[in-house]
């Protein structure tokens, strides 16, 4: 049995057509129950923060525990979460606000600042599903050998009612709360990469380094695989859910968006176990050709 682990916001869904409303209401909820600003000075801050971003993408991360999770500009609900940190962090005034807001923090507070918005608001956006979004997913329910998984940081419960849209013939299993950014600079495990032997970072470049010390996740795909099954995983962004993934030698179909960085594109086409995707409908003849090698 192949279990294809298929990422559900921007890989299923078009999140670039959902993010404004994603920000919208993130900025709404900063300004009247945080109370961190007036509406008008956040967005204007907002506004600023991405440009800046945009000018110099390399130098802009979303960062927890004092790690890189991911670059700001590897996908549109990144982006406006890497904003959103920039600009609460830059911010003295609104640093303080959201550190007694989040006083008791799990991870620091404004990465859990973020994240409760991007839970939050997420789960009331109606999805709007990418082409063939449909058609992929019935044909792997349909395929006697492959069993398709939606992968999310989300709570399952969001996915599930989102999903269920799709009116598919049975329900898929979720594998939610994943945490692919939940780095741990204490773990000790090394990855054996294909040309530079163990390592716990991934130089793509001389601008770009993935760190794969993303423990939870490692251990939420090992439990998805030990029934014995092999696994490929299939998601629109790299350093979240593809690099460690291949540092397992467990195959990635990087699917190309409209904000895709090329580094990303280039980093999955370089490794023996990487696929690009032009369109989510490609994937069934990529596993195909998986089959066959």
């Amino acid at each position: 049995m192949l279990k294809v682990i298929i990422d559900f916001d921007g890989t299923l869904t078009a999140e670039e057509t959902q993010v404004s409303t994603l920000a919208e209401r993130s900025l709404d909820t900063l300004a009247t129950e945080m109370e961190v600003a007036s509406r008008d000075q956040l967005c204007v801050d907002y506004a600023n923060t991405q440009e800046q971003i945009l000018r110099e993408p390399h130098l802009y991360r979303w960062e927890v525990n004092g790690l890189v999770a991911s670059y700001a500009t590897e996908g549109a609900f990144i982006l406006n979460t890497s904003t959103l940190q920039v600009m609460l962090s830059e911010s003295e005034v609104y640093s303080r606000r959201v550190s007694e807001v989040f006083a008791r923090a799990e991870y620091d507070p404004i990465t859990d600042c973020t994240n409760h918005l991007f839970h939050r608001h997420t789960a009331g956006i109606e999805p709007v599903f990418r082409e063939g979004a449909h058609d992929v997913l019935s044909a792997l329910i349909q395929h006697i050998d492959r069993q398709p998984i939606i992968l999310t940081n989300s709570l399952g419960d969001k996915v599930s009612r989102h999903i269920s849209m799709l009116d598919l013939p049975v329900k898929i299993p979720i594998l939610g709360d994943t945490r692919q950014y939940a780095m741990s600079p204490d773990w000790d495990h090394r990855f054996d990469h294909p040309g530079l032997g163990p390592v716990q970072v991934w130089p793509i470049s001389d601008r770009y380094r993935v760190d794969l010390r993303r423990p939870e996740y490692y251990h939420a795909l090992k439990r998805v695989s030990s029934d014995g099954s092999a696994l490929a995983v299939v998601a629109d962004t790299f350093s979240l859910p593809g690099a460690v993934a291949l540092m397992m030698g467990i195959p990635f179909f990087l699917l190309r968006t409209s904000y895709t960085p090329e580094w990303c594109i280039q980093a999955t086409a370089k490794h023996p176990l990487g696929c690009v995707l032009d369109n989510l409908a490609h994937l069934e003849p990529a596993l195909d050709r998986l089959n066959t090698a």
